[in-house]
C-alpha cells in the first residue's frame, strides 16, 4: 500500500495507453513520455504495460507501508528516500514505512515512478491510464490527491535487483530540441514558402499540457484564407495549424477529430522528447522520410532489448 503525502503539480496513474477506441472518440491517453515509462517498468522488473505514477513539473511524496522495490525515470525531480538523495534512472528498495519525496524538476518536465507489481487499479477499456477530461481510469478518473491510497498488483516479470541505467540509454532533456516530422496529410494547403518557413524557424513552447503543445513563432499561413477543414481523424503527434497560423502539437489526451489542417506529424519516437519540453523551451522541425521514422522506431525497440538483456 502507498499513501500520497503530497500530491505534487499534476500526478496521475498511467500505463502505455488505451488503444483501439479512437474511432469512438476515446484518446489513447497513457504516459506522455512512453520511453521513460517503459524503462521505469523494465528497471522495476515489471511487465511493459504495468501502471506507473506520472508526475508533472513538481513531484509528489509517498509513504510505503511495506518494503517495496521501485524505479524512477524521466525528469530529474531530485528524489529523496527518507531524506537521502536517490539517483534518477535507477531502481532501488524502499524500506517499510519509507518516505519517497520529489521536488521541482531541474531538467525535463515529467517523472515516472514504477513500483514492482504495478499500481493495482481496475482497467477501463483495457487500460489503467487516467483520462481526466472524461473522468475515467486511474483513481476515480482524476489526479492524485494528498491522502489517497494506492495498492499494488502482480505485473512483475523479473527479479528485483538495485541498478542504475547505463548513461548511454539516458536521454538528454535540452531546452532546445529538434523534432523529426513527416509532412502531411494537409501540407498541400500551405505554399512552398510557408512549408520552408515551418521547417527552418525556431518556435517557443507557449503552453503545454497532456492534450498538446501550443507553439509561438513565425506564423504558418495557408494558401487560402483559412486552415479550417472538414473534421477528420487526429493521431498522436499531429501538428495542427489554427486559423491564426500557430502550430499546435497534439499529445496523449488529444481530441480524436478536429477541423484544423495538419501540416505534418512528429514521429513516434520523438514524442517522448516533446513530452519533457517545458514552456519557454525552443523547438525546431526536421523533415524525414517514412523509412527514417520506421528506422527510428526499430532503433528504440533495440534499446529496450539491450536494457532487458542487461537486467
Amino acid at each position: 500500500m502507498i499513501t500520497i503525502l503530497q500530491q505534487g503539480g499534476f500526478t496521475t496513474v498511467q500505463d502505455e495507453g488505451r488503444w483501439g477506441f479512437q474511432a469512438f472518440g476515446m484518446p489513447i491517453a497513457g504516459a506522455m513520455d512512453k520511453y521513460a515509462c517503459r524503462v521505469a517498468n523494465l528497471l522495476a522488473g515489471n511487465r511493459e504495460n504495468a501502471a506507473v505514477i506520472e508526475m508533472t513539473d513538481c513531484g509528489a511524496a509517498f509513504k510505503f507501508d511495506q518494503e517495496q522495490f521501485v524505479a524512477v525515470c524521466g525528469a530529474d525531480m531530485q528524489g529523496k528516500l527518507n531524506g537521502k538523495a536517490v539517483a534518477n534512472w535507477s531502481a532501488f528498495f524502499v524500506p517499510k514505512r519509507g518516505e519517497l519525496m520529489f521536488d521541482t524538476a531541474t531538467s525535463g518536465l515529467r517523472t515516472y515512478l514504477a513500483v514492482r507489481g504495478g499500481i493495482d487499479i481496475p482497467p477501463i477499456l483495457g487500460s489503467r491510464s487516467t483520462y481526466t477530461r472524461a473522468r475515467i481510469g486511474g483513481l476515480e478518473g482524476r489526479a492524485l490527491r494528498q491522502g489517497d491510497v494506492l495498492y499494488l498488483g502482480g505485473d512483475s516479470a523479473s527479479q528485483a535487483i538495485s541498478r542504475i541505467l547505463p548513461s548511454r540509454y539516458i536521454p538528454d532533456y535540452s531546452s532546445e530540441l529538434t523534432l523529426r516530422v513527416m509532412l502531411g496529410p494537409q501540407d498541400y494547403m500551405f505554399a512552398d514558402s510557408a512549408r520552408k518557413s515551418f521547417l527552418t524557424s525556431t518556435y517557443v513552447v507557449a503552453e503545454a499540457d497532456r492534450a498538446g503543445y501550443l507553439l509561438k513563432g513565425p506564423k504558418v499561413l495557408p494558401v487560402g484564407k483559412e486552415t479550417d477543414i472538414v473534421s477528420d481523424a487526429v493521431g498522436l503527434g499531429a501538428i495542427q495549424i489554427a486559423s491564426n497560423g500557430r502550430p499546435f502539437i497534439v499529445t496523449a489526451d488529444h481530441q480524436t477529430t478536429r477541423g484544423f489542417a495538419k501540416i505534418g506529424y512528429v514521429i513516434r519516437v520523438d514524442i517522448s522528447f516533446l513530452a519533457q519540453a517545458r514552456p519557454g523551451d525552443k523547438i525546431r522541425f526536421s523533415m524525414v522520410s517514412e523509412q527514417a521514422a520506421i528506422d527510428a522506431l526499430l532503433a528504440e525497440k533495440q534499446i529496450y532489448a539491450k536494457i532487458i538483456k542487461k537486467l
